[in-house]
């Protein structure tokens, strides 16, 4: 396959002015993308942004170059990534683009695509895209040029959407839930959400001026959340990410939950329900305790490569419904075709209603291993990996472990570091383990 040039393996990103966040470089990805996409299927496609202020001047670039191409634009507003997801299928879309840099600062953003399928483009059509980026811009003819419309209630569509997912059966009566949105996507979306559902809702991290979007708030800083669930006595906290696509949650005592034990819940409780189809992908960074809890249960259990969209391309072709990572990003293919905080925050509460258990009961049986990880930076065109002292401390290592632990080593996509990661049973020794084996990495590449 070709070396990509401005795809990362979540869209294009960096920082707002710098390439390739500019808006030269959004209008001849807007027409690019539209050269693309309308030869694919319907010249409508939707675009929905968060809460930066950048949001504003990369929409009105994405939109000239879309309309260059003959592809009329649907605007969504502020939206979170899974619900473009959703609204790019139930408008017969030619494809959905977002435009948001998740969980990092205002002062970054990216832009990504969904497909008509609400999935993540294939590699295939972000190559021809990418292809076409490095040609001349052309113009279609003045009777052919896209139009823009705005879609008004975009927000409401997708409130219906996420409820429709909650069990008709159940309702959050009696709960007290605390939901932060990181100033981000879900603002005016998760609390509403939640209320509709019957339950009392505090909410923080709801009040978006363009510039504090996952500014120590949100999945990624969960203090402020903690500190609310506890001051308010509530039942349980929910933290989302500037797009909603990721979710943390907090117990009544102020225990933070994060991805792998969420997943932990909703497999357990799948299976005790009977509504388990095959098993659980998680990925290389997924805590040893869950794999082995599978194992235990008789569950499958398989791990992807770290990121969302590979997730997803295991699920799908095992044809399984549960996957995610301890980040947050947590999938469930019958509710959904990507990773949605909003409703895998409803699967837990449902979880919690059903069975008529708190946060903390339902969590408390899965005990995460102690994990190490030390990233050693190195030079670019070594590769410490492949020496013999590296492979042969890392041996020894997964000797001592004996089943009861792991090692992962990996190259950083993003800059040169070898990520070395440990698990097992005593923290004390694993953190021995893994500064050894760093160690080694660093030496190999003197």
């Amino acid at each position: 396959m070709s070396e990509r040039k401005y795809f990362g393996t979540d869209g294009v990103r960096g920082r707002v002015g710098e390439s390739p966040i500019t808006p030269d470089f959004a209008v001849k990805l807007g027409w690019a993308a539209g050269k693309v996409l309308a030869a694919k299927g319907t010249r409508k496609v939707l675009v929905g942004k968060d809460t930066r202020v950048s949001g504003y001047m990369l929409e009105s670039a994405l939109e000239a170059g879309l309309a260059a191409a003959g592809v009329n634009v649907d605007f969504l507003g502020p939206m979170p990534t899974p619900g473009i997801a959703y609204l790019t299928r139930t408008f017969r879309a030619a494809a959905g683009i977002v435009i948001s840099a998740s969980h990092n600062p205002y002062y970054d953003n990216g832009i990504k695509f969904f497909a008509d399928n609400g999935h993540k483009l294939p590699d295939t059509t972000e190559l021809e895209i990418e292809h076409l980026l490095d040609q001349p811009m052309d113009c279609v003819s003045s009777e052919l040029l896209g139009r823009a419309n705005r879609i008004a209630d975009a927000a409401g569509r997708y409130i219906e959407f996420c409820k429709g997912v909650f069990p008709s059966e159940l309702s959050l009566e009696g709960l007290h839930i605390v939901v932060d949105c990181a100033h981000g996507a879900t603002y005016h979306i998760a609390p509403n959400v939640l209320r509709e559902l019957g339950a009392r809702v505090t909410e923080i991290g709801t009040q978006p001026n363009g510039l504090n979007i996952n500014q120590d708030c949100g999945a990624t800083h969960l203090q402020q959340l903690q500190n609310k669930v506890l001051e308010e006595k509530a039942d349980c906290g929910l933290a989302l990410d500037g797009d909603g696509d990721r979710i943390m949650m907090v117990t009544d005592k102020g225990r933070i939950i994060d991805g792998d034990e969420i997943l932990y819940v909703l497999v357990v409780t799948a299976q005790q329900q009977g509504q388990l189809q095959g098993g659980l992908v998680g990925t290389l960074m997924t805590n040893f305790a869950l794999e082995k809890e599978c194992q235990r249960r008789n569950i499958p259990f398989v791990r992807a490569k770290v990121g969302d969209r590979y997730v997803i391309e295991e699920l799908v072709k095992r044809d399984w419904f549960i996957g995610g990572e301890n980040s947050g990003h947590v999938i469930n293919r019958q509710y959904h075709t990507t990773g949605d905080g909003i409703i895998a925050g409803l699967q837990v509460l449902a979880a919690m209603q059903h069975e008529k258990k708190s946060l903390h009961q339902l969590s408390q049986d899965f005990h995460k291993l102690p994990q190490v990880l030390i990233n050693v930076r190195y030079q670019p065109g070594d590769d410490p990996l492949q020496t013999d002292t590296v492979s042969n401390v890392v041996r020894e290592v997964e000797s001592a472990l004996a089943g009861k632990g792991r090692v992962l080593m990996r190259k950083s996509g993003t800059e040169p570091v070898i990520r070395v990661m440990v698990e097992g049973e005593d923290e004390k020794t694993v953190r021995a383990f893994a500064q050894q084996i760093a160690n080694e990495v660093e030496a190999a590449t003197n």
